[in-house]
């Protein structure tokens, strides 16, 4: 099969000349669509063997044909529908017309919107999220686990870039666990196809954009997953990659324009420099290189200026929303798209749904570069970004300076409070996502060293500071490694494979280690579900004092007192100081073990954190 671009590792000057053969009217998509939508504009892409040379024709009342556009390829058209207001779902006949041969037809469906209650309601400062890697989680059904018109066979959990057969049916098998752990969100790492040849399990190189990759499952499980998660009381994130596409898919494999990716002369790689996009003295090649530098050879970078190629994108994630009811989009490498592009598409989305949650990935080094990206910060822009919130990698390194620097007068429990007291940046903070690790980062524990005090002293600051707090799946068991590489972060979940010599799904397969750590997580989750000042309420930190850092989260139902002792010493303090937020409570309660303690003077272990409810009278 000749293919209209040829890959190679140092090459990727593409030109069109070639077409490869596919069937003749091979999909349409979107597949179907909906009435009632807010934008009635629909673009259609076509592809099939030279489908250019051939007229399109519709009739079905409220739906106008406005417009076929050809491109460079001819195995393309872009078909542009107004869907008007008085369109009634149905389905309706589009004719590919060529003079001397048979039609090609498409049956097009019209479908009524989704209006039950709980679809695509948002993830917010009440909830807790659970980030899981579907292939590393729990295989489900092993009927799935591989495919041979797939060009990845087989499963190999002895290799850390191969397929270990985790899927949707293994998550919602174990749906009971996290909702006992106190999750009220799930984030899977993208769940849609992947099919490349070597490494792709992760989901960030998408080849198929309207398939769940049939590893998982199927579109239709996707679906009954977010259903069965929100009769549960859980939310579901959709993770989307805007930036990149796999090198297989067959918009990248038989393009439709040489512009539908950026274009170098040789393969460039971004520069990963994301000061590159907001410094006012920056070079134009450098701003270029960070833009439109490519992931990985096997991750071509989208080219978002192109406007179909934002139809393309837009229009798939609304799709995913009104078909699936997810309730928030976590957007992958949201520095390296195009700013214009990202802002108009947060405004489509947004008119379509307004309740849905949206957060960037940004992983950027100081709390300005990251507010840089949030919506409402339109200094030196022209434009405001309508991101909501971003993750908040800068207060997970000051979180790690608090736990392992020694104190300074900007270094280690001070840069935590130094970074909380940027937060004017940000037009409202509680939309960030905190978080402690990821997929591509050091797992906590081994972070702090395997120290149980700091990581239960993160976990109690993850779960009581402001924002959306996320955690990764396995920190509750005391998962560990660092991530050199990245599959050492991404090992599977003891349990959720048939034959697993142990199940840390239950107490019974957890050692007691394990197990209180669950318990402290699960008890903080628990609390912080049916707590609202630490979801909504208001903030209020102390500056460090010898090596103490005490912050309050508060409404007006309760008060919660943190304390933090960032010394390798137990230390005993006074809490005069607080009286503004102490309010001559004399007693708290102690919310991990339970009983009360008077607030006179507070004992703190080394590297310990106390959580306490005032008890106000």
């Amino acid at each position: 099969m000749k293919k209209l671009l040829f890959f190679t590792a140092c090459c990727l000057l593409m030109a069109l000349g070639s077409f490869a053969q596919i069937p003749a009217l091979e999909r349409v998509e979107p597949m179907f669509w909906w009435v009632g939508m807010h934008n009635p504009n629909l673009q259609l892409i076509v592809h099939g063997d030279h489908i250019a040379d051939r007229k399109v024709e519709l009739n079905y009342p409220g739906v106008k044909l406005v417009a076929v556009h050809k491109v460079e390829n001819p195995n393309y058209l872009f078909v542009d529908l107004r869907i008007l207001s008085g369109a009634i779902p149905g389905t309706f006949p589009i004719k590919f017309i060529k003079a001397g041969e048979k039609a090609l037809t498409y049956s097009y469906a019209l479908k009524a919107r989704d209006r039950s209650p709980g679809r695509a309601q948002g993830v917010t400062s009440r909830d807790l999220i659970y980030l899981i890697m579907p292939d590393r989680f729990s295989n489900g059904d092993p009927s799935n686990d591989s495919f041979t018109n797939l060009r990845e066979q087989g499963i190999h959990r002895d290799s850390m870039f191969s397929r270990h057969g985790g899927d949707l049916q293994g998550v919602m098998n174990h749906l009971d666990y996290l909702k006992d752990l106190g999750v009220t969100a799930i984030w899977l790492t993208p769940e849609i196809e992947n099919d490349e040849p070597h490494a792709s399990y992760h989901g960030y190189a998408v080849t198929d954009y309207y398939k769940v990759d049939p590893r998982y499952g199927t579109n239709e499980l996707y679906k009954k997953f977010v259903e069965k998660c929100h009769s549960m009381g859980m939310k579901v994130v959709k993770d989307l990659v805007h930036n990149h596409a796999g090198t297989e898919g067959y918009t990248i494999s038989d393009m439709p324009m040489k512009s539908w990716v950026h274009q170098w002369p040789k393969y460039t790689k971004s520069n990963f420099r994301d000061m590159a996009v907001m410094d006012p003295h920056v070079a134009p090649s450098d701003r270029k290189q960070m833009l439109d530098g490519w992931f990985d050879h096997r991750m071509a970078d989208m080219n978002e200026n192109n406007p179909y190629v934002q139809n393309f994108l837009t229009q798939n994630h609304i799709w995913w929303v009104e078909y699936a009811g997810v309730d928030g989009f976590r957007l992958d490498t949201y520095p390296y798209n195009d700013p214009e592009y990202m802002a108009k598409w947060a405004v489509d989305v947004k008119n379509e749904f307004p309740h849905l949650s949206i957060f960037g990935e940004t992983l950027v080094w100081s709390a300005a570069n990251q507010a840089f990206f949030t919506q409402g910060n339109t200094v030196n822009r022209g434009f405001d970004t309508h991101l909501p919130g971003v993750t908040d990698g800068v207060l997970k390194e000051a979180i790690y300076d608090a736990l392992n620097a020694n104190e300074g007068w900007t270094e280690g429990v001070n840069r935590l409070y130094s970074v909380l007291a940027q937060d004017f940046l940000y037009q409202d903070v509680t939309r960030n996502t905190i978080f402690l690790d990821n997929h591509d980062m050091s797992r906590i524990l081994s972070v702090v060293g395997e120290d149980i005090n700091k990581y239960k002293s993160a976990m109690a600051m993850l779960m009581t500071m402001r924002g959306v707090p996320q955690m990764y799946y396995g920190d509750e068991i005391l998962m560990k490694n660092f991530s050199n590489p990245d599959g050492l972060v991404r090992e599977d979940f003891p349990g959720g494979w048939d034959g697993d010599k142990k199940n840390k799904f239950t107490a019974e397969g957890r050692d007691d280690k394990e197990n209180d750590a669950f318990n402290y997580i699960k008890t903080l989750a628990n609390y912080r579900k049916n707590t609202s000042a630490l979801q909504t309420g208001k903030m209020m930190q102390y500056i460090p004092e010898n090596g103490i850092y005490v912050y309050f989260r508060y409404d007006d139902k309760k008060t919660v007192m943190m304390v933090y002792n960032s010394t390798d010493k137990e230390q005993i303090t006074g809490t005069t100081r607080y009286y503004e937020r102490i309010k001559g409570a004399k007693t708290a309660k102690n919310v991990i073990i339970g009983g009360n303690t008077g607030l006179d003077k507070l004992t703190v272990g080394p590297k310990s954190t106390l959580v306490l409810e005032l008890e106000t009278k």
